[in-house]
């Protein structure tokens, strides 16, 4: 017992600040781009579905923004998160490699997800918002959001992607227990939605859309994203400013720090503070975003302006996209199913600082299976791709026969999603296909917008 396994913060040590790291990327940042005009987009035409507050924090140029103490009240319940090493996992990789990782799971919903619905939901209630309306992949975000929204007296509506609503019944019931109503997506009730009944399966974009729809058509109502733009990723750094701090408790600094990568805020909540010391700073650490190979947008997309959701109802983003009405196939990792990327993530990759690599379906669940035989918790599909990363990076370390330090953010339990390890354990899921015809007609749909260097 003389070597610790687990690193704790406690409570007084929750940030105080979340970190804003728009003012250190390299180059100038792309601003986004409205629909009507193609020219930059400004807060009114944002200010039909987010508050003025997160308008602000999405065009914020402060190197940090003060958490309200009231969010970090109701960040108490879970926060600070433990970050232990992986010893068993590193003896039965046989790695000189030492493997930490920063567990999102012990939060009410069992995943990094209410890092940013608590702060969204509270500014939406300060200015006066009734309603929230949403879109979740796996259910990890929609029940987050009706967590949040039920702790500060909001209603909440959740439009689940199809294939995600029919393989979790119980996060479907998470949502529900918290009081929002939940719809399977595509859906009858939005003009979004019945443009997409071809695609029963369904995508994150295609229920972006069907919120979007249903939040500008009300006076008192609002969307909330649970990724991919700024004011997200941002609230997500709370993971890795405790990441700092207990790693110093262990006397290291990591090597390589891994994401796993469907929008990017789980990525940028444990790298994005590493991040601004390697842009000030220097240094040799390296940054893995690890993403599905089924649906492979930093690896095999286009960096292009594209819209967030299906419909091509938002602001067009610079980002890695695979084209928005392109739909993934139904891989388990609901979360990891979109086919854009935050532009900050994006940003990034583009200009060397990020590394991106895309797993197959099975190899994640090995790593799963490996991990949980190891460490005992069972992680959710889409964490798994981090671990997959992990475990290659401890192998390469054996293979070179360095001591490196491997940073992991375990971002969810898998509790919900034992449907997908069954289909594992029976052999019968499958590596699916990523299908490059489809990507490459969807980028040709794509608006006529300015190059992007």
């Amino acid at each position: 017992m003389s070597e610790p396994t687990k690193y704790a913060l406690p409570e007084d040590r929750i940030p105080t600040s979340w970190v804003n790291l728009i003012p250190d990327l390299p180059g100038e940042p792309l601003p986004p781009l409205s629909p009507a005009t193609m020219e930059p987009a400004g807060p009114p035409d944002l200010a039909p579905i987010f508050p003025m507050a997160l308008i602000e924090q999405e065009v914020s140029g402060e190197p940090e923004v003060e958490i309200p103490d009231e969010v970090r009240e109701i960040y108490s319940l879970w926060r600070p998160t433990p970050l232990f090493r992986a010893r068993r996992l590193e003896r039965a990789l046989d790695t000189p490699a030492h493997i930490y990782y920063k567990y999102e799971g012990v939060s009410p919903a069992g995943s990094h997800k209410p890092n940013s619905a608590v702060p969204q939901a509270y500014y939406n209630r300060e200015a006066g918002t009734r309603k929230l309306v949403t879109e979740t992949g796996a259910g990890q975000w929609g029940s987050s959001l009706a967590l949040a929204c039920r702790l500060f007296g909001l209603e909440c509506e959740v439009f689940m992607v199809g294939v995600s609503y029919d393989q979790k019944p119980y996060r479907r019931a998470m949502i529900e227990t918290w009081g929002a109503t939940i719809h399977r997506s595509p859906s009858e009730l939005t003009e979004a939605g019945r443009s997409q009944a071809s695609h029963p399966s369904g995508s994150l974009g295609i229920a972006i859309s069907e919120a979007v729809e249903v939040a500008a058509a009300a006076e008192d109502t609002n969307y909330a994203l649970g990724s991919v733009l700024n004011h997200v990723c941002l609230h997500q750094t709370v993971i890795g400013q405790e990441c700092i701090e207990q790693l110093e408790l262990a006397g290291e600094y990591p090597d390589v720090v891994i994401g796993c990568v469907g929008g990017g805020s789980n990525f940028a909540g444990v790298a994005f503070p590493f991040l601004r010391r390697r842009l000030r700073e220097g240094g040799a650490t390296r940054f893995v975003a690890a993403e599905p190979s089924a649906c492979p947008t930093l690896t095999r997309g286009e960096y292009r302006y594209d819209f967030g959701d299906t419909v091509g109802m938002t602001p067009l983003m610079p980002m890695y996209t695979l084209g928005h009405d392109f739909v993934p196939p139904e891989l388990h990792s609901g979360g990891l199913r979109y086919h854009g990327d935050s532009p900050l993530v994006s940003a990034l990759v583009k200009a060397g600082v990020v590394d991106a690599v895309a797993i197959a379906q099975t190899s994640a669940f090995a790593a799963a299976i490996r991990f949980a035989e190891t460490e005992g918790i069972i992680p959710a599909p889409e964490a798994a791709h981090a671990i997959r990363a992990a475990i290659d990076e401890a192998e390469a370390a054996k293979e070179a026969a360095e001591e490196r330090v491997i940073l992991f953010n375990l971002s969810g339990h898998g509790h919900f999603d034992m449907s997908a390890y069954d289909a594992y354990h029976r052999g019968e899921l499958a590596d699916l296909e990523f299908s490059e015809a489809d990507m490459e007609a969807a980028l040709a749909r794509l608006p006529e917008t300015p190059a992007i260097a």
